[in-house]
């Protein structure tokens, strides 16, 4: 299983980075995993919202590849309990040819051409949450599931 996690902006508090780095590091050692960072420039944040979207996925866009799947952590996306994430994302893996990519956009969400490229979209809860608290939820999860996939002892049903 190869997974990539590309995030738009820099983490901060550094309680968040902490945490969410934590979960980045126990992934790592079992599967193939890449965490990005796409910082973009200060002065897309003065830009009316959909330009801004389009040039947030512009940056976001130079980080996936033709032959991914692309998954947006989306509020409209589908809701799993662990578990049945856990069988979902190994189902998934097993049926793809390039690296699943996981996406976390910016405070407004995500651009039509990102929209067009995915194969799903993903909600980790009905709630509205900080890009930043998605960080250390979304990293957890996604280190539960695989170790859900690996038989580890983690999460307990």
């Amino acid at each position: 299983m190869k997974i990539k996690w590309v995030v738009l902006g820099k983490s901060s508090p550094s309680c968040v980075e902490i945490l969410t780095r934590t979960y980045i590091q126990r992934l790592e050692r079992l599967i193939k995993f890449q965490y990005l960072e796409v910082i973009p420039p200060k002065k897309i944040t003065r830009l009316p919202v959909e330009l801004r979207k389009q040039k947030e996925g512009e940056l976001l866009l130079k980080h996936i590849g033709g032959g991914d799947y692309v998954v947006l952590l989306d509020e409209r996306g589908r809701e799993f309990t662990s578990g049945e994430w856990a069988r979902h994302l190994e189902q998934t893996a097993l049926h793809i040819a390039g690296e699943m990519v996981f996406v976390t956009g910016g405070p407004y969400g995500f651009s039509e051409s990102l929209y067009n490229i995915s194969r799903e979209k993903l909600s980790l809860s009905r709630m509205t949450f900080s890009h930043q608290i998605i960080r250390v939820m979304f990293a957890e999860q996604l280190y539960r599931a695989v170790s859900i996939i690996k038989n580890l002892p983690y999460h307990n049903e």
